[in-house]
């Protein structure tokens, strides 16, 4: 025990149990407050802290309960206890331990102190240690990118608020601990989680030191519209983009205005032919033995007949692939022709596929004097009373047909819905040919959700023009490298931006898990292939997440939650990580929750969402759970690997903050006659 141990004592521990000790206060006192040498201590607050000293350390103890009894003898039949006479008693659990002199805060107890044992009240240099606020920032020498040393500070904590309990004393968490995992920010509507997410991001990038967080990544899927507020006024070094999910150009004139955090303000767009074959199944809910095949073979053509203005590439490829285009168009012609349709029919069918898929040696120049129609049968263009040219065709046909060859697979090349729709009607046709006569009834519904996706104008986004593409729309890479504010600059890359936001208020739930879904895919291919890997860390922050990460599977065709289960599950080799955003835990996927690090819980009242906090964190206290239905608003539980002790604070204020305030009803009810309303048209 130290010198001053004696000093700080207020009571004995009279009562050890496995779950909770029971400390006496000294007989005398008329409250539960103790006057130290250096300030009063208010040993009875709920969540507050004593000591009780062992052999070589300190056991850490948290007060969650107070009582008293009246041990005074009874005098005139009254009632009143003798708050002089009472005994006075604090309930507390242990939470961890640390050394007498010197060292850190340890989560977690090994050792319970003795019967009998001095209580203490915890001094402020108790609460430096227990908090871990005194770890000062590392000095630093880094080289820039055109190879001048600079000196600067790096930082090991944040400060993200206020203790609930001891008045103005910081909370700070570790950035490492913190960003380096997955965190979850859950809490009712109304809490303040919008606010808490902007006020972190915030805290990250308000530095006034040499270096500033320019290496950070934050990409964040604004499902409410709210974000852009928040940041709107970063510091100079920091710069954001902005990305609006809207059904036409002319919605995104003007939003740069006003928006002095982003250097980038553009409409969202999601080339389709980003998307994977499994993703394309999934959005048009192919079934998987019949017409994912179908679906797999349309994707190829587009790929085997690349569209204009790529037609260069079909000029210039290898004769193999010249081979197959030819097998194709001769084998799908030649079945056509030797079906039992008119000759009309017949004609109809062939120009029109050679309208939109031809070759060189197949097309309509080459064909049409042969499939000229004299009354019903096929004669000679140029003579009808011959067929010659019609025999011509066919042997041209037959010429080009070879023992199946292996079709191209899917290459994500630039190709239209349009050019999907034809496609798709080749591959069944294709499959007619070899024989398949009951494909085109199998796939009716295939072909029908292709065009109802074509024809939907919130699939608008989706739908990208083949025609002025830029760079960042043709590969997959340069999308994602957009989205992430990196630019080659040389040999290397250069970080121009370090958020991004994308807007997708004005979406419908399927959009927003379908872009969620791919976006975040994208990028987290792009961090697997990078090299050397896990030196960029990314964060995805997913707002109202229980819109598209649900436990349950999803209603609509992409289910956005097996991309952000594998992200949690494995993100963390890559440097990818999610900060998800919910105000309905229990409807959050399990395994996402299960793989965060960190947990920031506000004000919650369901039973089922509190049963959900309760099973993913067993090792809080059912006293620390019992406070999340009455924490007020701005307030919030942190508990985790970036905090020594799960702690109640105040979360700083954000500023600014993001568009997510209460509705002002009394406000916007009373007002004189013919009012003046402030909606836009």
């Amino acid at each position: 025990m130290a010198k001053d141990d004696v000093s700080r004592a207020i009571g004995k521990i009279v009562s050890v149990s496995a779950d909770r000790l029971v400390v006496e206060l000294h007989r005398g006192s008329d409250n539960f407050t103790v006057v130290g040498f250096d300030d009063v201590h208010y040993v009875a607050t709920l969540g507050s802290y004593l000591m009780a000293p062992t052999q070589s350390e300190y056991v850490v103890l948290e007060v969650i309960g107070l009582r008293e009894k009246d041990f005074s003898p009874a005098y005139g039949g009254g009632t009143e206890m003798d708050k002089a006479t009472a005994a006075k008693f604090l309930d507390v659990v242990p939470v961890g331990s640390m050394p007498v002199q010197g060292g850190s805060f340890k989560f977690g107890v090994s050792t319970f102190p003795a019967l009998y044992t001095d209580a203490l009240y915890a001094r402020d240099e108790d609460l430096d240690r227990i908090f871990n606020v005194e770890q000062a920032p590392d000095q630093a020498t880094k080289t820039d990118a055109d190879g001048a040393e600079k000196q600067g500070q790096v930082p090991h904590t944040i400060e993200i608020g206020t203790s609930a309990v001891f008045k103005d004393y910081p909370v700070k968490a570790q950035l490492d601990a913190l960003f380096g995992g997955h965190v979850a920010v859950l809490g009712n509507t109304g809490s303040g989680k919008s606010c808490t997410v902007a006020s972190v991001i915030q805290s990250v990038f308000e530095r006034v030191e040499e270096f500033w967080a320019i290496g950070a990544s934050f990409v964040l899927f604004d499902v409410n519209g709210e974000y852009r507020q928040a940041f709107e006024d970063l510091p100079w070094q920091i710069q954001a983009s902005y990305f609006k999910a809207t059904s036409s150009d002319a919605e995104v004139e003007g939003l740069d205005e006003g928006f002095l955090g982003a250097d980038l303000v553009d409409r969202f767009r999601l080339p389709h032919w980003f998307m994977t074959v499994d993703e394309w199944a999934l959005l048009l809910r192919a079934s998987e033995k019949t017409q994912l095949p179908a679906l797999r073979t349309a994707l190829g053509l587009t790929t085997l007949f690349q569209e204009y203005p790529f037609a260069d590439v079909i000029e210039d490829a290898d004769d193999e692939l010249k081979t197959v285009r030819n097998h194709v168009l001769a084998k799908i012609i030649l079945s056509i022709l030797n079906d039992d349709a008119s000759v009309p029919s017949k004609e109809g069918r062939i120009l029109a596929l050679l309208h939109t898929f031809s070759t060189n040696e197949i097309c309509r120049d080459t064909i049409k004097d042969g499939l000229y129609n004299d009354f019903g049968q096929f004669k000679d263009g140029r003579n009808s009373n011959t067929s010659e040219n019609y025999e011509a065709i066919l042997e041209l046909l037959q010429n080009h047909v070879t023992d199946e060859p292996v079709l191209p697979s899917y290459g994500n090349m630039p190709f239209s819905f349009e050019r999907l729709q034809a496609a798709l009607d080749l591959a069944l046709f294709y499959e007619e040919a070899n024989g398949n006569k009951q494909i085109r009834e199998y796939c009716s519904q295939l072909v029908t959700r292709l065009k109802s996706v074509s024809d939907n104008p919130d699939f608008e986004f989706l739908r990208a023009s083949v025609d002025g593409l830029e760079d960042h729309d043709r590969e997959p890479t340069q999308f994602v490298d957009r989205l992430l504010g990196l630019a080659k600059d040389g040999a290397s890359y250069r970080k121009d931006r370090q958020i991004c936001i994308i807007d997708l208020n004005d979406a419908s739930d399927e959009i927003v898990e379908l872009a969620s879904a791919v976006v975040a895919r994208l990028i987290f291919d792009r961090m697997r292939r990078a090299e050397p890997r896990n030196k960029m860390p990314v964060h995805l922050i997913l707002e109202e997440a229980h819109r598209y990460i649900s436990e349950r599977p999803s209603r609509f065709a992409i289910d956005a939650g097996i991309t952000f289960q594998r992200i949690a599950k494995e993100g963390r080799k890559y440097g990818a990580f999610l900060i998800v955003a919910s105000q309905r835990p229990s409807e959050l996927s399990k395994t996402v929750l299960s793989q965060c690090n960190n947990f920031i819980i506000h004000r919650i009242q369901n039973p089922d969402d509190l049963s959900q906090i309760k099973q993913m964190t067993p090792f809080i206290s059912e006293t620390v759970l019992k406070r999340l239905p009455s924490l007020p608003k701005q307030h919030a539980l942190i508990f985790g690997s970036a905090v020594k002790i799960p702690t109640t604070f105040r979360v700083r204020d954000a500023n600014p903050t993001p568009n997510s305030d209460d509705t002002q009803v009394r406000d916007l009810w009373y007002v004189p006659q013919n009012p003046s309303l402030h909606w836009k048209v």
